[in-house]
């Protein structure tokens, strides 16, 4: 289900001449499909060999991503991709889902995730995707979306400050991965006013 479109500036830079060309392009988000899982499949390996964004140490499979597309959807999660308006190819995508959900007091906290894809990284595509989860989330009744994110990941701490997110807590050496120990942050933001009275 298209959802409408963003203006989202993309920059391309000009290697040889050091110039960079800027163009606007729309970005639009949309619900996911199940024909988008290679696309997203692409996407999240690629984060999962280069980075510590995910502490994943394997490649996903189809069947992987599969599951956890139908297991959102069950659930009544969103699953958005941001998609090139010109070529129709996925930008990214973003989701999220329950918060330490074997307990049902943390009922109205999500956690999100959203991966861009290599090219466009920092061309505001991630921002786009995930300021369309706030009011899905919002619909759903929830309180709070959190982020787990790598501590030494400035870039992605910088983003989620920008979009209204705080550093709530700060685990040392939780993660191991590419022969280190890493660090989590969590960052936290309200999605109505803290205190909303829930029954």
């Amino acid at each position: 289900m298209s959802v409408g479109g963003k203006s989202v500036e993309l920059v391309f830079f000009d290697e040889g001449n050091s110039r960079d060309i800027r163009m606007k392009t729309i970005a639009t988000v949309r619900e996911a499909v199940e024909s988008d899982l290679p696309a997203l499949l692409a996407i999240y390996n690629e984060v999962i060999a280069t980075s510590t964004a995910v502490y994943a140490l394997e490649p996903s499979t189809t069947e992987d991503r599969r599951t956890w597309f139908s297991s959102r959807c069950a659930s009544g999660f969103p699953v958005l991709v941001a998609t090139n308006s010109v070529s129709n190819g996925i930008l990214g995508f973003a989701s999220f889902g329950d918060w330490r959900g074997a307990w049902p007091g943390y009922r109205y906290t999500v956690e999100h995730t959203v991966h861009v894809r290599h090219d466009v990284r920092g061309q505001g595509v991630g921002s786009t995707l995930v300021e369309a989860l706030f009011p899905r989330a919002i619909a759903l009744s929830k309180h709070v979306m959190i982020g787990g994110i790598d501590a030494a990941n400035e870039a992605s701490i910088r983003f989620h400050e920008r979009l209204g997110f705080e550093r709530v807590a700060y685990f040392r050496e939780v993660g191991h991965k590419f022969g280190r120990w890493l660090d989590l942050v969590f960052m936290q933001r309200f999605l109505d006013a803290p205190g909303a009275p829930r029954k």
